[in-house]
């Protein structure tokens, strides 16, 4: 069983749902990641997905493109982000991780030597937003052979049918983006949600987490409410852009984000 059906197998027993915070490797810089890393989950993060820097983000808004600028402006690589993983799992062994970014980097180094070090390095799970799944048979079988789980993004404007294909070559769980936009956008419909959601679950068995529009305790309880899993990524990474020069008052900042979220959720 991999860590990421643990995490969810054994919140599920509890009556929790998962808490997924978000943040770019390498931002502000690079000797941040790792205590940041430990800092989410010492504050309630169950799963953490962790931003590959990428020059061209194009399914992000404002507050992600400029964590990718400030992460390459210090030569942030994919096999870095890697080396952080690794030094993560030298101290937390139970807490998945996954990558999420674009195809650009992971395709530059190769499929099966990307997968080989990503798992070698304690990597759960993949999420690449720019390969859809008619484009992914030649990856899938890669992934899976190393134990990597493929993450895919489902949306508003998901057709059933389409959302079946996807969910067929899906594993770990799913990624619904909550509204129309890039990241950092608002209107968050928590009714809309809940009714999308419930056809999703016509066609899949797979764990749902929900990201988009997530900004506080609030926000995070409701969705929990109706989904499996809360991702939460721009309000962290404003807070890093805000103590750019500060990454002590960042951790604290995101500590207190995420510790506000999991009472609201658990409560």
């Amino acid at each position: 069983m991999s860590r990421i059906k643990d995490c969810f197998t054994s919140l599920q027993a509890e009556g929790r749902k998962a808490l997924i915070p978000y943040i770019t490797a390498g931002d502000p810089t690079p000797e941040v990641t790792l205590p940041l890393m430990h800092d989410m989950v010492a504050a309630g993060a169950n799963i953490i997905e962790l931003g590959i820097p990428f020059s061209d983000p194009m399914a992000d808004g404002p507050v992600i493109q400029l964590a990718m600028e400030r992460a390459l402006a210090h030569h942030v690589s994919l096999q870095q982000v890697l080396d952080m993983v690794r030094r993560f799992r030298e101290d937390d062994d139970i807490t998945p991780v996954v990558l999420m970014g674009y195809l650009n980097p992971v395709e530059r180094m190769g499929y099966a030597v990307f997968a080989e070090a990503a798992a070698k390095a304690g990597v759960d799970g993949v999420l690449t937003v720019d390969l859809p799944p008619e484009e992914a048979r030649d990856v899938l079988p890669v992934f899976k052979a190393h134990g990597l789980d493929s993450i895919f993004l489902l949306s508003p404007t998901t057709t059933k049918e389409r959302a079946r294909l996807i969910c067929e070559q899906a594993s770990g769980y799913i990624y619904y983006v909550s509204l129309k936009g890039v990241t950092g956008s608002s209107a968050l419909n928590v009714t809309e949600v809940a009714s999308r959601l419930e056809m999703l679950r016509t066609v899949t068995d797979l764990p749902i987490g929900v990201g988009f529009g997530i900004r506080d305790g609030a926000s995070a309880a409701a969705v929990a409410a109706v989904a499996d899993g809360v991702v939460v990524g721009s309000v962290l990474v404003n807070q890093i852009a805000s103590h750019a020069d500060q990454p002590e008052l960042a951790r604290k900042g995101i500590a207190t984000i995420i510790g506000d979220m999991r009472s609201a959720m658990d409560r």
